[in-house]
């Protein structure tokens, strides 16, 4: 499995090919959001809020025209065809006009003006002047956001031949089993088999698994009196008749869980699910929370945070500017424009929240130091047995053993045909007697 993804991750990292395929999806869906769904949500949110409801209904009529356009016609002309009829001023009563269309109306032939890149609303609510949108100052940026969105969305689903997000989830799969080495120094087949899916891992030989689950057995060996592993044998816990899967998820996690970190465990599930979308590109969510909280969200949750104040500052600015009178209240499209960016950055910020790892409270941070310093400790302790072990070796009755060891060995060297070893050789007997010359001119100063 660990080959045949950092195959993958070598083959699809993301190139010129990936970003093709996605500009072309975002083109594609601006035009859709921007021409199409937007003017359309946009005139239906505005029509249920202010179109004539109750009694106003028993004085005025209220039909729609050709390209969605909703206006206001005499009570006894109601009820006709009007949606196949373009919107004309002896039409219409001109008390309520809502236009989302792409289309320039003229006064003297709609009963209305507007240009053709203007939204048009007119009801009493809204006040004497009509409310002129520019959708193109201000609805531009939220097709954007929405376009952009749908095409990640998309290519999480395509081969990652051509799919931008899914070649980077398949990269932060092979990225995140590195970390694991790295941080925990197993084996390449160790972590392979930590990540693997339940239902791969059953498939596993059992002598394997028991192989692996041993080595980490006594990887994660701890003195700390507190924990739930203390001196228990691997032997004892682990027998033939276990189910593998189940002693890996439930012992092998906890152990690895209480020696290393609770974040290390879980880069190991976050992968074992980005290993299962691999398999099944319908659980996306598993992709995307292998790639947000392990990379997104640790390399640029300061830029977002950052750019969610400047959309704050921006929005404070275009109010600000609103409080003064410059800009007018029937053209209020810059204000509309901060709010959809401000929008846009709180829920990036939001998203990118719901994705972060949680800070850990402190007591557990000192508890893994001391654990920490504790198997740096341990390790220390054994090595100077080591060093005990092999002074008593050189100074007691193996001594006689070593020197008839050295000494052949020299002199296989010295007479070997390889001239880089008699050099070697040669340096090692100088080495030697200056130590010996050395130690029989302290003898004879004592």
């Amino acid at each position: 499995m660990a080959a045949k993804l950092k195959k993958q991750f070598e083959e699809y990292q993301t190139g010129a090919q990936h970003l093709v395929v996605l500009l072309i999806m975002i083109v594609g869906f601006f035009c859709l959001y921007q021409f199409i769904v937007i003017p359309n949500v946009f005139g239906t949110f505005i029509n249920s809020l202010f179109a004539p409801y109750g009694e106003m209904l028993e004085k005025t009529g209220f039909e729609e025209f050709k390209d969605g356009v909703k206006a206001s016609v005499p009570k006894d002309a109601e009820h006709q065809n009007y949606a196949n009829i373009e919107i004309n001023g002896e039409l219409i009563t001109k008390e309520y006009i809502f236009d989302c269309s792409w289309k320039e109306r003229k006064t003297v032939e709609h009963g209305y003006a507007k240009g053709a890149n203007e939204f048009y609303f007119k009801c009493p609510k809204l006040g004497e002047s009509a409310i002129i949108i520019e959708p193109w100052v201000c609805l531009w940026l939220l097709a954007l956001v929405l376009s952009v969105i749908s095409a990640l969305l998309i290519s999480m689903f395509m081969p990652i031949g051509i799919g931008y997000m899914s070649a980077l989830f398949y990269g932060q799969i092979y990225a995140t089993e590195v970390k694991l080495r790295l941080q925990t120094g197993f084996t390449d087949r160790i972590i392979e088999l930590l990540v693997m899916p339940d239902e791969q891992f059953r498939n596993v030989d059992n002598n394997e698994a028991r192989s692996v689950f041993r080595a980490i057995w006594d990887r994660t060996v701890t003195e700390d009196l507190a924990s739930t592993h203390v001196m228990q044998n691997f032997d004892d816990i682990y027998y033939d008749e276990v189910d593998n899967v189940t002693f890996r998820n439930e012992i092998i996690y906890k152990r690895i869980k209480e020696f290393y970190s609770d974040f290390l465990l879980k880069e190991i599930e976050d992968t074992k699910a980005g290993i299962r979308w691999s398999e099944n590109h319908f659980l996306v969510f598993n992709g995307l929370t292998l790639y947000m909280s392990h990379h997104f969200c640790e390399k640029y949750q300061n830029i977002v945070t950052g750019m969610a104040y400047g959309g704050a500052a921006f929005l404070i600015v275009f109010i600000g500017i609103r409080g003064l009178k410059f800009i007018p209240a029937d053209k209020p499209s810059f204000i509309f424009l901060a709010i959809i960016l401000e929008f846009s950055m709180l829920m990036l910020m939001a998203v990118t929240l719901l994705f972060t790892e949680g800070e850990e409270r402190m007591d557990k941070i000192m508890k893994k130091m001391e654990d920490a310093n504790k198997s740096s400790l341990e390790t220390q302790r054994v090595q100077a047995e080591d060093m005990h072990m092999l002074t008593n070796a050189l100074v007691g009755q193996t001594s006689a053993l070593i020197k008839d060891r050295v000494e052949k060995a020299i002199e296989e060297f010295m007479t070997s045909n390889d001239e880089v070893e008699k050099k070697i050789a040669g340096a090692v007997a100088d080495k030697i007697l200056v130590s010996l010359r050395s130690n029989k001119e302290l003898e004879y100063k004592k």
